[in-house]
């Protein structure tokens, strides 16, 4: 087993990942910029290096830093995280070559699933549904206008290397398919550095489902159920549960059977999510796959009992999975909420700042990742999430009750954070009664 891993990341994710290192004897190195000199993951680890100034481009995804980080204080192996660097392959084969272990896929099974029209083809030829589309990146206007009359409007122009809702744009009709593909191109080089885009049919109010992976490096795949994202605004999830209200035995199985062809057609391994789209009569699409943790995996965690970061580092480590997909059993339902310091009422803008007063809910079931505390300063550099709440009830009922419980002692001053709109969402009538797809948020107005 690694004597000493290094965290590329901050924040909640920096601070889950060390503690599960703790409670396996591994030593940790954080990693900070001089604009987290404060954070607690930064403190709390065995050792901490700064790594550079507050843009992630000069700290957190600055590779050289990192890897010197890696070589000053003998790490020899890498936990990415989710974001930054976590699914860039480029840094993985650099790892690769400096003989630093990657707790993660490998970067051809990155490439394969992060370029997403290329993953397309893959999940074809692998027996997995896929929505009706380009069968690649598309070339030209004119080829895209002639797909998009084959398989009718609405489409979706989408950035072939995107995520996090990034190089998205819908389109109602052909008149507007020149000026969408345009502005897609412009935001996917923009944040991604890749202009390539495919299309693809829009579903209409389709839920987002994503199946959970595990798969070691001796060929073995488990499916761990199902986390219905469908709430969700502007293509960002805000709320999170497991099982899926929509979910049959039938539809899990045969969801979770597509996604292990998917992990296995690419030689996948260590932790992986395949996302779906789910339509009213419970057709299933493949939509991507994410080659890392995701923001969400506590969901899973709290249904299966099994902890992800943990297996991610034994898998690494070159062990067998300890258990089968039959001895995976879901128990409950689960919740996840995402607090973020942002302000409902005006937009969702970005609200960093000093926390003055904090006060963390508790309970039987009731677990909190984040990595804020009272005094703490919150960086305007990166992302607004400063906590997830996660609960679980023995039904969803209870698991519903137990977070409006939870986000009601949820006391925070100093910043303004969706904590209120959160609530809002659970006492909906919909919500509560499960009617609901990923348009749902777009069409409520909680922010009151």
């Amino acid at each position: 087993m690694f004597s000493k891993i290094l965290i590329a990341n901050r924040g909640e994710i920096a601070l889950r990942v060390i503690r599960a290192c703790r409670e396996m004897g591994i030593k940790t190195v954080a990693v900070y910029s001089t604009a987290d000199r404060t954070a607690l993951h930064a403190q709390i680890a065995d050792e901490a290096v700064c790594i550079g100034p507050p843009a992630t481009k000069d700290s957190y995804i600055n590779t050289k830093a990192i890897l010197a980080a890696c070589e000053i204080t003998g790490a020899k192996a890498i936990h990415p995280g989710f974001g930054f660097l976590s699914e860039n392959s480029a840094f993985v084969r650099l790892c690769d070559k400096c003989g630093i272990k990657w707790i993660g896929p490998t970067a051809a099974a990155m490439d394969a699933m992060g370029d997403k029209a290329n993953a397309k083809k893959t999940m074809i030829e692998a027996d997995v549904p896929v929505v009706p589309g380009s069968d690649g990146v598309i070339e030209s206007v004119e080829e895209a206008k002639a797909i998009a009359a084959k398989i009718g409007y609405p489409v979706m122009v989408k950035a072939s290397a995107g995520g996090g809702g990034r190089g998205i744009r819908r389109v109602e009709s052909e008149d507007e398919l020149e000026e969408c593909i345009t502005a897609a191109k412009q935001e996917a080089m923009q944040f991604f550095g890749n202009d390539e885009v495919y299309l693809e049919k829009f579903i209409v109010d389709p839920r987002h489902i994503e199946i959970q992976l595990l798969a070691d490096e001796h060929g073995s795949v488990v499916y761990l159920g199902e986390r219905d994202c469908s709430c969700q605004r502007r293509n960002q999830k805000l709320l999170e549960e497991s099982p899926s209200v929509v979910m049959t035995p039938d539809l899990r199985k045969r969801m979770g059977e597509a996604a292990v062809r998917a992990a296995k057609a690419c030689g996948y391994t260590n932790a992986g999510t395949v996302e779906f789209l789910v339509d009213k009569d419970r057709n299933f699409y493949f939509m991507e796959m994410n080659a890392r943790i995701q923001v969400e995996h506590p969901v899973t965690e709290m249904v299966t009992g099994i902890d992800l970061i943990k297996e991610q580092i034994k898998i690494a480590d070159g062990q067998a999975l300890g258990f089968k997909q039959e001895d995976v059993r879901l128990d409950g339902h689960a919740i996840e909420c995402r607090i973020n310091a942002e302000d409902p009422a005006k937009g969702f803008r970005p609200c960093p700042g000093k926390i003055k007063s904090l006060h963390m809910p508790g309970g039987f079931n009731v677990r909190i990742d984040t990595a804020v505390y009272q005094g703490y300063e919150i960086p305007s550099y990166y992302d607004s999430m400063i906590a997830k709440v996660i609960v679980k009830g023995a039904d969803r009922d209870e698991a519903i009750q137990k977070m409006k419980v939870a986000l009601g002692e949820f006391l925070i001053e100093g910043i303004t954070t969706n904590v209120d709109f959160q609530l809002n969402l659970l006492r909906d009538n919909d919500f509560e009664k499960g009617d609901f797809d990923i348009g749902f948020l777009n069409r409520k107005d909680l922010a009151k």
